[in-house]
């Protein structure tokens, strides 16, 4: 990820840190699993839903739970410090000619967040650059009229109905 130059809007001393989103069958395992495996416990926990904050590796682990569908790829992400930054990264790589949705605003994973979805990966994996703006005492969805789970759906830079619909199974189902 590229670097921002000074932004009033960023969260002092955050680094930026690759999120995981894993589909889980029993998020209490999961958990004490997880909990062992990095030795922290969750930053954040709701139903159907726990986040890690993990210092080293440097990693957003996302747990959601979602039966018969554990030990899956939710989607990807990476977290930043501000929206400059998200800005700065959704030019860059519509410059490398990858579209991308944009949501702003939305409610997602329990956190009000700005981000956009990258579209085109080879794989059909879901990657999301994001910025938690505020902490959310509900999961989040689809905005009214838009296919996408976690929000405000727009396209930008070329992205067709396809991106919608491969954004809609995001992070908050």
């Amino acid at each position: 990820m590229s670097k921002t130059a000074t932004d009033s809007s960023a969260r002092t001393g955050f680094e930026s840190r690759v999120q995981l989103a894993l589909n889980v069958d029993n998020l209490d395992a999961s958990i004490a699993f997880y909990s062992n495996l990095f030795g922290t416990e969750p930053a954040k926990r709701r139903p159907g839903y726990a986040n890690f904050a993990v210092a080293q590796p440097p990693l957003k682990l996302v747990l959601i739970e979602n039966p018969g569908q554990g030990g899956t790829l939710n989607h990807l992400g990476v977290e930043v410090g501000s929206v400059d930054q998200v800005d700065s990264e959704q030019t860059r790589l519509a410059g490398a000619g990858l579209a991308s949705v944009d949501e702003r605003g939305t409610v997602c994973c329990y956190a009000k967040q700005d981000k956009f979805w990258v579209q085109g990966a080879p794989n059909g994996e879901r990657w999301e650059i994001y910025t938690v703006l505020a902490d959310s005492a509900t999961a989040g969805g689809p905005a009214e009229g838009s296919d996408c789970n976690c929000g405000n759906a727009t396209q930008t830079a070329g992205a067709g109905a396809e991106a919608l619909e491969s954004a809609g199974s995001g992070c908050c189902n």
